[in-house]
This record gives C-alpha cells, structure tokens and sequence, in this order.
C-alpha cells in the first residue's frame, strides 16, 4: 500500500539572502594547539641543502580545560581537515619548521620549501611539517 504524499507547503514569503554556515579554526586556537604540541624534529644539512621534518603531536584530551568542543575523534578529524587548508595555519606551520630547520642546520636558510601534512588518529592531531632549504650564502 502506497501512501498518499502530502501537498508541499506554499511559500508566502521569501528571504532576501541565502544564507552559509563556514567553519575554520579559530585564530586563538593555532597558539592553543601549538602551545600544547609534543614537538619532535630532525633534519641535516648536507653540502648546502637542509633537508628535515618536524611532528606537533596534540592530546586534545589533555587541552579539554580550554577548549569548548568536545575532544572527540570526531573534532581532531575535523581540525586535522582544516589545518591544513587553512593559510595562517600554514603560516604558522612555516615559522616553526623554519626554526627548527636553523637550529638543527647550524646556519640561516634561504629558499625554503615546507611541506604541510595533518591527521588525527583517535583524539590525537598529528602535524608534520617537511622542510627543504638551502645554505643562506653570507655577502
């Protein structure tokens, strides 16, 4: 037996904008994250070429204090999505590798490429930053 379908409602009246909802990190949130990353580093400088990579590791259950979001599998997999999308994520992920890329060098670096990768596994967010440069040449 086939139900009978039910008449669509008739608008009367219309809205004048079509609305989007967005969703992006919030910019205090880059320093949170950051600031309570586990980071690892490594990287050499062979001839002139600088090749390494630094890891971010982010508990989100460990930053539960200050965060409102739940920190879920599912809110590390939607950060994880975003971080690397998002430029001032990776700009930020480029000063950090940056800086590590001289320490470990010994020197200052021209030309760098970073190479800017996230995931999450569980409610860990992994960030790994690679990084290719060259011996700055000094005048």
């Amino acid at each position: 037996m086939v139900m009978p379908r039910k008449p669509m409602a008739m608008a009367r009246r219309v809205s004048l904008f079509a609305r989007e909802v967005s969703i992006k990190i919030a910019p205090a949130a880059v320093d949170l994250l950051h600031g309570a990353a586990r980071m690892l580093s490594e990287g050499e400088l062979v001839g002139d070429r600088y090749s390494g990579s630094t890891m971010l590791t982010i508990d989100l259950a460990k930053t539960s204090h200050r965060i409102s979001d739940p920190p879920t599998a599912t809110t590390a997999q939607q950060v994880a999505f975003l971080y690397a999308a998002d430029e001032r994520c990776r700009d930020q992920a480029r000063r950090v590798a940056m800086g590590e890329a001289r320490r470990h060098a010994g020197c200052d670096l021209a030309t760098p490429h970073v190479d800017v990768e996230s995931r999450a596994r569980g409610s860990e967010l992994h960030f790994e930053f690679n990084v290719e440069a060259l011996r700055r040449n000094q005048p």
